[in-house]
């Protein structure tokens, strides 16, 4: 039987749950290439003391503009992010990238209504919240208190394929990807750095939560490292890593996980006990891997059983 943690979490991913944030939460953004500033989020699952500020977070400036990736997990999050941007230029906030559904990435939008930029997602990030937006929102707001989830913030501004941004002598290719991570991803490319910002497509340390497709994002991983990008900034875990070894123990666990679940249908497992094996060979590999790898197993499974 699944422990009620692990029932919660096939519903609603634990990343993706907020709380109050601690004064002592981390707020500070490193410069990991020329004009990209990146905050990391604390390797924990949502609490009552950190806000949601677990993703990683933070903005990119141009010659003439400001994009922020992403805009956080909370309203206190996106409003401690916003702070950092106004310490460090004065320059419009034009563009805010909200990487994919999940709550830890973009409920601090709210925080930057104020500026009016182009909210920018993937073109099934819309139709995604008006489906799962409301019931996130819900369970946010029973963590924060009423309203304290703050708004939900549609996309205005559509990756259908491939955009491209010029932030003043800086040029960005925003792409939209096929179901991986989750059905909206969409990652990052800075040309002037060499740069890759592949949001969630990317964990590092901290163990993957898979709500999209399998195959889709293993097929994702040699896309993205064809853009041979000098450096790279992962969703969650250090705020720059080496594309190739990092997506490496990514693939890893992802094929594990692939194959593991093959092998027990193949025996004629059932989900439950299935489940129960599925990706233990990668336990000590991963932060919060009990957390998180059941309900991996159980979405694994659930795609595999009809190839």
């Amino acid at each position: 039987m699944l422990s009620r943690r692990q029932t919660l979490a096939t519903a609603f991913c634990l990343c993706c749950l907020p709380s109050r944030l601690r004064a002592d939460a981390p707020v500070a953004f490193q410069e990991v290439a020329p004009g990209i500033h990146i905050r990391r989020g604390v390797d924990q699952n949502a609490t009552a003391a950190n806000q949601d500020a677990i993703a990683n977070i933070g903005f990119i400036v141009g010659d003439d503009t400001v994009l922020v990736t992403d805009p956080g997990g909370s309203p206190a999050d996106g409003r401690a992010l916003r702070t950092a941007i106004r310490a460090a230029t004065s320059k419009p906030i034009r563009y805010v990238l909200l990487s994919h559904i999940h709550p830890d990435h973009i409920f601090g939008a709210g925080a930057f209504l104020e500026d009016h930029p182009a909210f920018i997602g993937h073109h099934g990030l819309r139709e995604s919240l008006a489906s799962r937006g409301d019931f996130y929102q819900s369970h946010l707001n029973e963590i924060l208190g009423p309203g304290g989830a703050g708004p939900i913030v549609q996309p205005n501004l559509p990756v259908n394929d491939v955009l491209e941004l010029d932030l003043g002598h800086r040029r960005l290719t925003l792409r939209a990807h096929a179901p991986a991570h989750t059905s909206t991803d969409v990652s990052l490319f800075d040309h002037t750095t060499g740069t890759l910002l592949p949001a969630d497509l990317l964990f590092v340390r901290r163990i993957p939560s898979l709500d999209g497709s399998l195959i889709g994002w293993i097929a994702q991983l040699p896309a993205l490292a064809a853009l041979r990008p000098a450096r790279a900034v992962p969703g969650h875990g250090p705020v720059v890593v080496d594309f190739p070894q990092a997506a490496a123990d990514l693939n890893r666990y992802l094929t594990a996980l692939r194959d593991e679940t093959r092998a027990a249908i193949a025996a004629g497992r059932d989900i439950q006990a299935a489940t129960a094996t599925i990706g233990q060979s990668e336990r000590a590999n991963w932060l919060l891997f009990d957390d998180y790898n059941t309900r991996n197993a159980l979405e694994a499974y659930k795609e595999l059983e009809w190839e």
